[in-house]
């Protein structure tokens, strides 16, 4: 047992830091002392530099070149109205005609997208960034490891699905896989009368795929690995047919998941959907100018929160794709530094001989 004596030593040891310099703080310490001679200088530095960074963001930028197609409200290749005229796709999915609908559009491109080409989908009025909708995911399940009729509560309410009176797990379950895009995009060259070959892999990040994402093991095959689970409520194929002749693109590795799982930050935004393969004839320095025909397998429905679909065609620059705000914040930054540098330099000019300036050093007294 510790005696009285002990507990009063114990008690009366003091409290005061070890006598350091760290401790004491008596460590040399360095204060800029901010004056009208380096104040106004660093607005101007700021200034112009900010505005040649921007201006050459805005020129990089101008060098990327981008087809926008909205197909939203695109007619039904099939499908009619009572009076004849083409049935809007969108109508058609909503009043559950079918699951799909067929619909295509003609352009022109006007000058060659040389360099490497990328297809984009966009969307807009889209909110992946709201909170219960990017923590409804189970990262464990993506990563393969599957729990025999078990998901995570945080997959809730698509975490199940009654199939034949039967409580079965959902795999990949949440709200972010549930909502997955399904339109499928395909792109005809009407003046070269071929289709523009189009690569499914390559499109999302490699740290994505071979680090987050991952394929259960132990089974021959991937229907096998996934008997005991069901797809998701909006979807029409299971987790492993989404790319049945690619294994490395298929079930929890396929691509087109795993981009859309990286849930996007503002409610209009775009996904890389395809990269046109440079290899093949014809291709190889880009997507020449001349006509196209955009043909979309419509299901993916924009309706029921307002929102609009878009197809983008579109080159990149050093600097990646196309983004004209950084470039114009940048330039929006260094001016208002340069008009605030401006303003602090008329005033000192104007009152600065009026005023009883003193010599501050780090010697000078507190009065």
């Amino acid at each position: 047992m510790t005696s009285t004596s002990e507990v009063d030593a114990v008690s009366a040891k003091p409290k005061k830091p070890s006598n350091s310099a760290f401790r004491q703080q008596r460590l040399p310490a360095w204060q800029p002392i901010r004056t009208t001679g380096t104040i106004i200088p660093t607005f101007f530095v700021i200034g112009i530099v900010f505005i040649s960074v921007g201006i050459a963001l805005l020129y990089f930028t101008s060098e990327v070149k981008e087809h926008i197609i909205d197909y939203t409200n695109c007619n039904s290749i099939s499908i009619t109205e009572d009076n004849g005229q083409p049935k809007r796709c969108a109508d058609v999915i909503s009043a559950g005609l079918t699951s799909t609908c067929v619909c295509k559009i003609n352009f022109e491109l006007l000058t060659n997208f040389t360099g490497k080409v990328y297809m984009y989908y966009g969307l807009t009025n889209f909110y992946q960034n709201h909170r219960r909708y990017v923590k409804s995911r189970d990262d464990d399940q993506l990563l393969g490891k599957l729990v025999s009729n078990s998901v995570s509560d945080v997959c809730e309410p698509f975490a199940y699905q009654e199939v034949n009176n039967k409580r079965i797990p959902i795999a990949p379950c949440g709200a972010i896989a549930n909502s997955l895009f399904s339109d499928e995009l395909t792109l005809y060259s009407t003046t070269r009368n071929e289709d523009v070959p189009l690569l499914k892999t390559g499109i999302a990040w490699s740290s994505d795929k071979e680090t987050k994402f991952k394929n259960p093991k132990g089974s021959s095959n991937l229907k096998e690995a996934f008997k005991n689970f069901t797809k998701p409520k909006n979807w029409t194929k299971h987790i492993y047919e989404l790319d049945p002749y690619d294994e490395d693109n298929n079930g929890f590795k396929n691509e087109d998941l795993i981009v859309w799982m990286r849930t996007a930050a503002l409610p209009t935004f775009r996904k890389l959907y395809r990269r046109i393969n440079h290899t093949e004839k014809g291709y190889e320095d880009g997507l020449l100018a001349g006509n196209y025909t955009l043909q979309i397998n419509y299901s993916y429905s924009v309706s029921s929160f307002n929102g609009t679909k878009k197809m983008i065609l579109s080159t990149t620059s050093v600097l990646g794709g196309k983004n004209v705000f950084l470039g114009i914040a940048y330039i929006v930054v260094g001016s208002l530094c340069l008009a605030l540098g401006i303003v602090l330099f008329i005033i000192h000019k104007k009152y600065s001989k009026s005023t009883n300036m003193i010599n501050v050093t780090p010697t000078t007294e507190y009065h």
